[in-house]
């Protein structure tokens, strides 16, 4: 019964908090955004808080400057880059996800409205590659215990440092997630 609540909890625009012993470079303390789950094609994500010290006119020429961050989204495609935002009202094509936060959009249309500064760093954030699931491996990884569902809350992206997040999300789910929140990184120091 609990493992099919879990499944019908899982829907773009919820969050997934890495458990705090999950070991995994890639998604230690990860907190991933789902953008996309479909029972039949599996699930997409980014993740929110591994910022990497690229630039984005350094990944694609042509692309109007901003100083938006740039992040790890995940080990799938690392050749492909994506983007969340909470312009969907002005960019054409934006999927909505949560509360006022969209993934993708017009890539022409976004260009334009970078450069006519309509879209700031505060407005977007790009990923590098994704985080993916086959059908039902993200069921039977929350069912082993490696994630937590959270909610999404649109200042988990954009308005919180990446290296709080974590915390910040695990504190907000309250009930026993607020000691987990206070989990030392390292397991030697707990």
């Amino acid at each position: 019964m609990a493992g099919r609540s879990i499944k019908e909890n899982i829907k773009s625009g919820r969050l997934l908090l890495a458990d705090p012993y999950m070991l995994d470079a890639h998604f230690k303390r990860s907190v991933i955004l789902i953008s996309d789950y479909s029972k039949t094609e599996g699930v997409v994500g980014f993740i929110l808080n591994k910022p990497i010290s690229k630039k984005i006119n350094s990944l694609i020429d042509d692309f109007p400057e901003i100083e938006a961050p740039v992040y790890y989204g995940g080990p799938v495609a690392p050749d492909t880059l994506h983007y969340v935002h909470d312009v969907g009202d002005i960019l054409d094509d934006s999927i909505p996800l949560s509360n006022g936060l969209f993934w993708s959009g017009n890539y022409e249309k976004l260009k334009f409205l970078i450069e006519s500064k309509l879209i700031t760093n505060q407005n977007i954030k790009f990923f590098v590659g994704y985080s993916g699931w086959s059908p039902g491996q993200l069921d039977d990884e929350l069912e082993g215990g490696s994630w937590i569902l959270a909610d999404m809350d649109p200042n988990y992206a954009f308005n919180i440092k990446s290296a709080k997040l974590w915390n910040k999300a695990m504190r907000n789910k309250g009930g026993h997630y607020t000691v987990i929140a206070e989990m030392p990184d390292s397991f030697i120091l707990n």
